[in-house]
């Protein structure tokens, strides 16, 4: 049996699976939002994990191993969270130690980009490719990269921390930084955008279909955008049109530098491909090699909305080969 753990900026899941030949099968799993201080909310989550196993029937030592996949920056190695930008206060978290002194079972953590990345490789859209780009495009951007049918972390894992990597000049925030990748395609980046084309409406007395005043702004989310887009709106529409010329510009920059089989886009794009898609293979058709992009596949992941669960229960089933 296998425990992972998918910690979030906005929630956290618990999970009880099991491995089977070509797949890895949820058992049990408990979701809660991630609103407690950094170890109330780790409590919390052992606290579920320890519930799951009773409920199950399952003993300590039946565990093969526990997955704790987290956003980023973190060492793998060193098993601590280092203050990833959207688990505020999570610093220098050393979760590894705190779950083997709990489960007394081996424990791996990965970034939630990597673990997302193994996930698709061995049981998603990345079947049978060895050189892949994963980008989690959710709360916020990170890669995971599969390289010569091997994870690359980097020395330090810190490899694929692309959405701090500049793209324009001015912009959005993301990852602490004006015109950053995170900042123009993530969850947040989205909505900062909205809020910026909605207000410029506002001004000269038009309307936008995700908001009905300026005091709302603050209300505007990627989903609500979507949603607006898909009903006709014209500035949702151009919002993500935005979102997906700037994704577009990070591709190419990806496709020239690593020259991937694959490349393939969680979250968000999987839900608003018809939104992104044109604008973001314009750039890339303009920016990126000819002969590079022409090899290079763009997919949504192929796990869907469970890719967060299987990335955390892949890296339990990794634990005890750590």
């Amino acid at each position: 049996m296998l425990l992972g753990f998918d910690i979030g900026g906005t929630k956290c899941a618990v999970l009880l699976g099991k491995q089977e030949p070509e797949s890895i099968k949820i058992i049990d799993k408990v979701a809660v939002p991630t609103d407690l201080p950094v170890y109330e909310m780790i409590d919390q989550l052992f606290n579920i994990a320890g519930e799951l196993i009773e409920k199950n029937g399952v003993k300590k030592d039946q565990l093969d191993g526990i997955g704790i996949s987290c956003g980023g920056p973190l060492s793998s190695k060193k098993g601590l969270i280092l203050s990833p930008p959207n688990l505020i206060g999570w610093d220098n978290v050393p979760i590894v130690e705190m779950a083997k002194a709990r489960f007394g079972r081996p424990v791996l953590l990965q970034n939630d980009a990597n673990a997302c990345a193994v996930a698709e490789w061995k049981y998603g859209s990345g079947k049978g490719y060895d050189n892949i780009i994963f980008l989690t495009f959710g709360t916020g951007m990170g890669a995971g990269l599969i390289l010569d049918g091997h994870l690359y972390s980097g020395p330090s894992d810190l490899a694929g921390e692309v959405g701090h990597i500049r793209i324009g000049e001015f912009g959005p925030v993301g990852f602490g930084k004006a015109g950053s990748f995170e900042g123009y395609c993530s969850g947040g980046g989205i909505a900062q955008i909205a809020q910026i084309k909605a207000r410029e409406k506002f001004q000269v007395g038009q309307s936008v279909g995700y908001c009905d005043r300026i005091a709302d702004l603050h209300l505007i989310s990627a989903k609500s955008v979507a949603e607006a887009a898909f009903n006709g709106d014209e500035t949702a529409k151009e919002v993500y049109r935005i979102c997906g010329e700037y994704l577009g510009k990070a591709l190419a920059m990806f496709i020239d530098l690593l020259n991937p089989e694959l490349i393939i886009l969680g979250s968000i794009y999987g839900r608003a491909q018809s939104l992104i898609e044109t604008a973001m293979m314009e750039v890339i058709g303009r920016e990126a090699y000819f002969e590079s992009a022409s090899f290079c596949k763009i997919v949504s992941a192929g796990l869907g909305e469970n890719i967060g669960d299987i990335a955390a229960l892949s890296l339990a089933m990794m634990s005890n080969q750590a």
